[in-house]
């Protein structure tokens, strides 16, 4: 189902995609680990325009006999009993360990998660720090692991040879400036490349970074905590290059994606500038299309951002990163050849839609 819906998308009828869209909006919400009012108020929306919807299915003959499906019915339901007996997930598995003496009644609320899983780890090697009395949503670390000079040339005029980007030491240099730069009305864009400060040091290369954020409705750890790797690597399991989307937050006041954007992850690397370490990624943007999610599909789409017939790069600290993101292509009325490799979707297809049900946490943050 997490690409279904995009599968189908143009080739049956508008309304029978919205329905199974609306459906799959009404499951993830139910199934939350934390709802409050303005979340059951979301369920019963979502549970309307589902109703509403599945009635292409009556009109075109595929369910003339109506929708007298018990699972189908009880949706109607839930919104009155997560008010009267709290979230369906987990609940039953609370009152049994409770019925058996595993769990005691008065039994507190889980804490909310700290800095304890921000980790120095890459894939598979998750070392934790000690606790931090600091509240996180979100961290992005680099691998433990760097890849080694003789491979990525520390030198930035050579390390642009290698990866083929030549524009990497101009990036750099427009990076310090805004980091460096405390006068929000200018931003390096506006500036000559004279006015950035210069960097001539060496480059540190990795193939991937681990997202550590709250995703207490999906499978985690201690605290609701759950880590994922984000690669960018020129070799993924022998089969050809992965480099993988993110989601990187713009401004923290607007809800949702009007807040966020996606890159994809050309590189990711860091380096030292008076005394400061950098970590740091080179990505690839992403731009949305339209003011709000598709009206057919349910989800943003986005497509290459491209300027003077150039895709729009830039070097980004990783402290603007949230977690990984997962585009669906937009298929359209295109037939997809059997031997087609998945590695190669994002650079065949021009747009994507921002799959928000690639987890329960995509979902919550997308919605």
């Amino acid at each position: 189902m997490k690409v279904y819906i995009a599968a189908i998308a143009g080739r049956v009828p508008d309304a029978m995609v919205q329905s199974i869209s609306t459906f799959m909006d009404a499951c993830y919400i139910a199934r939350r680990d934390d709802l409050n009012e303005k979340s059951i108020k979301e369920l019963e929306a979502a549970v309307a325009r589902f109703h509403h919807f599945r009635e292409v299915f009556r009109t075109t003959g595929v369910r003339p006999e109506g929708f007298s499906l018990p699972r189908q019915h009880s949706l109607s339901h839930y919104a009155d009993q997560i008010r009267n007996f709290g979230a369906p997930n987990g609940l039953s598995s609370r009152v049994d360990f409770i019925s058996r003496g595993m769990l005691p009644p008065d039994r507190a609320a889980p804490p909310l998660p700290f800095a304890v899983d921000i980790v120095q780890g890459g894939a598979g090697d998750f070392d934790a720090l000690p606790i931090d009395d600091a509240f996180v949503t979100g961290n992005v670390v680099l691998a433990r692991t760097r890849e080694s000079p003789r491979r990525y040339p520390p030198a930035a005029e050579d390390l642009a040879t290698t990866i083929g980007q030549p524009k990497i030491a101009e990036l750099i240099w427009r990076f310090l400036f805004d980091q460096i730069n405390t006068d929000d009305t200018i931003t390096s864009n506006t500036i000559t490349l004279d006015a950035c400060p210069e960097f001539t040091g060496p480059i540190r290369v990795y193939h991937s970074a681990v997202a550590t954020f709250y995703a207490p409705s999906d499978d985690s750890g201690v605290r609701g905590m759950r880590r994922e790797c984000i690669r960018s690597t020129p070799s993924w399991r022998g089969q050809g290059p992965r480099r993988d989307c993110a989601f990187v937050v713009k401004d923290v006041k607007q809800p949702g994606m009007k807040g966020m954007s996606v890159v994809r992850a050309q590189l990711f690397f860091s380096f030292d500038y008076i005394g400061v370490t950098y970590p740091c990624a080179l990505v690839e943007w992403f731009k949305t299309i339209g003011r709000s999610p598709d009206p057919v599909v349910g989800m943003w789409k986005v497509v290459p951002d491209v300027v003077r017939g150039e895709r729009e790069t830039s070097v980004l600290h990783l402290d603007t990163f949230l977690r990984g993101a997962h585009l669906l292509p937009v298929f359209g009325q295109c037939s997809i050849p059997v031997d087609f490799h998945y590695l190669y979707s994002l650079d065949v297809f021009n747009s994507f839609y921002v799959n928000r049900f690639a987890d329960h946490h995509s979902h919550e943050i997308c919605y």
